[in-house]
């Protein structure tokens, strides 16, 4: 969650980060007055308490009446600490349910508004201008159209054995999920990543500390029987791995690379890019997670993107990088940058990686803190983001499709498929 003392000391802060995401700024001012009704309560407890310690010496020393007098006169005082203490338990869960709808406080410069209010940082490469290689009378494919030639998607028999949006690959489908997959690990690797497979099931406490059961919670699967949920993201379980433990930054960033596979329900998003594999209910990913301190945060946001746009690079496809506006951040997000590749069958971007900044968001939740220098004790910076998923295999083999339905590899990922240079129709 936010941080409380920030939002006493600055609310205003908070309240324009709130109105920047499209949010309800009059959180705010609801958790304040549950935190001063808690505080309120708090003072008179330890109030009537010092009382109770001084009175019970008066009882042991009186006798009689007297004693009969401050013995109701304590039992009343008891009733009132009671009271007090239930009053301070409950403003206390008011403001902690509260503060958890507000959203992680936005970067400086985060372009306001939603969805479609993203600002362009820049463009890579070049999309290819098929008409001038082919011809003008020249169709571009789409990849399920490619994939079905080359014997790499079945979105048939996906659908007939577990329903829409599912689906197989096949052959040197899985081969280049597989490809792109180790590369990413391989490309961890040299920046200093631990590679971890991580679970796909966690707890609900986990799933809530990472920021994804709140506005999207219906994009998770839950298994009602074991109070589990599947995760869409292995940021869930690396954000959770140092739950409850002080770490040791002194060295740098603890960076880790998990591989998993990923779950979303997709709710609300009937109609769009139901062909294909681009928007599925199961997927498989290489996310880089890094446990920071805060005043290194932005410098390792800037890190990870450019280790995304390295691997954009491998996979020789154009794309754009997007600062993403804050009504479509999540609610962890402190600032997001997506890279988008160009889909040539749609003639638009399409996402491939995100990379998000959560600040001491997540950390605060989860009770990950570091030990600095001078011995105080504080949240650490959480990021993530993505370094392949399934979803490239989309614009690999659109992008790099030939007139009789091959697919030129790009040379980066020829090593992982056996030296591979095209990948031809079956």
């Amino acid at each position: 969650m936010i941080d409380l003392k920030l939002l006493r000391d600055d609310p205003d802060t908070v309240r324009t980060s709130q109105v920047t995401r499209g949010d309800d700024p009059g959180l705010v001012d609801e958790v304040l007055d549950a935190d001063a009704r808690r505080r309120s309560a708090l003072t008179e407890f330890e109030q009537l308490r010092a009382e109770q310690k001084a009175h019970g010496k008066k009882v042991a020393q009186a006798t009689g009446d007297e004693k009969q007098a401050l013995l109701a006169h304590a039992k009343q005082v008891a009733e009132r600490v009671k009271a007090l203490q239930a009053e301070a338990d409950a403003a206390q869960a008011k403001a902690d349910e509260l503060a958890r709808r507000i959203g992680n406080i936005v970067e400086d410069g985060v372009p306001a508004g939603g969805e479609d209010d993203y600002v362009v940082l820049e463009h890579v490469g070049t999309p290819r201008d098929f008409a001038a290689e082919y011809g003008a009378d020249f169709v571009v494919k789409d990849h399920l159209e490619l994939g079905e030639g080359l014997q790499a998607i079945d979105t048939e028999r996906g659908a007939k054995v577990s329903g829409a949006r599912f689906y197989y690959l096949t052959g040197i489908g899985a081969r280049l999920e597989l490809a792109l997959l180790n590369a990413a690990v391989d490309k961890a690797l040299a920046a200093g990543f631990t590679p971890v497979i991580t679970p796909t099931l966690v707890k609900p406490e986990v799933m809530a500390g990472t920021g994804f059961l709140g506005a999207h919670a219906d994009e998770v699967y839950r298994l009602e029987a074991d109070d589990l949920y599947l995760v869409g993201t292995s940021e869930v379980a690396l954000a959770g791995y140092h739950s409850g433990e002080i770490l040791d930054l002194s060295d740098g960033p603890k960076r880790y690379a998990g591989w998993s596979a990923c779950y979303r329900r997709e709710a609300g998003s009937y109609g769009k890019d139901t062909r294909g594999i681009i928007r599925v209910h199961q997927f498989h990913k290489v996310e880089a997670f890094s446990y920071t301190t805060v005043e290194d945060a932005q410098a390792e946001h800037r890190r990870i993107l450019a280790w995304e746009k390295e691997m954009l690079a491998l996979a020789e496809l154009p794309f754009r990088v997007i600062d993403t506006a804050a009504g479509d951040l999540g609610s962890s997000a402190a600032r997001k940058f997506d890279c988008e590749a160009w889909l040539p069958s749609q003639q638009r971007y399409l996402e491939l990686t995100s990379t998000s900044n959560c600040t001491t968001f997540q950390a605060r939740r989860l009770g990950v803190r570091e030990r600095t220098a001078d011995g105080q004790v504080r949240p650490v910076a959480t990021l993530n983001g993505t370094l392949a998923t399934t979803r490239w295999i989309v614009a690999i083999l659109e992008n790099h499709q030939r007139a009789d339905g091959s697919v030129h590899v790009p040379v980066g990922l020829r090593p992982y498929l056996g030296g591979l240079k095209v990948l031809e129709p079956r």
